[in-house]
């Protein structure tokens, strides 16, 4: 007999991780940018989130407090790469 368990029926999209990671409370993200690279199968992300949240934090914590927001999308995808921010940088050339 085997054992698993159904994960989500259909791919996530990065909309999906998106709204989940603007809505988040506990991130109080202040910008968010996902992009699906799997070529729209919904397997592989790029993700950007800035937050006043990991100000003080090293990266290893910034990056659990992300995975924590996303652990049942995690389950459900390939892999993603994660950059966290505190603020945004500034353009170059601007005074």
């Amino acid at each position: 007999m085997f054992r698993h368990t159904l994960r989500y029926l259909a791919a996530l999209s990065a909309e999906d991780i998106q709204a989940k990671l603007t809505a988040c409370a506990t991130l109080k993200p202040t910008r968010v940018a996902v992009e699906d690279t799997s070529q729209g199968c919904g397997s592989f992300f790029n993700i950007t989130i800035v937050s006043p949240v990991f100000a003080g934090k090293p990266l290893i914590q910034q990056h659990r407090l992300v995975n924590d927001v996303l652990q049942e999308e995690i389950k459900a995808i390939h892999g993603f790469t994660l950059n966290t921010m505190v603020a945004e940088p500034e353009a170059k050339g601007k005074k």
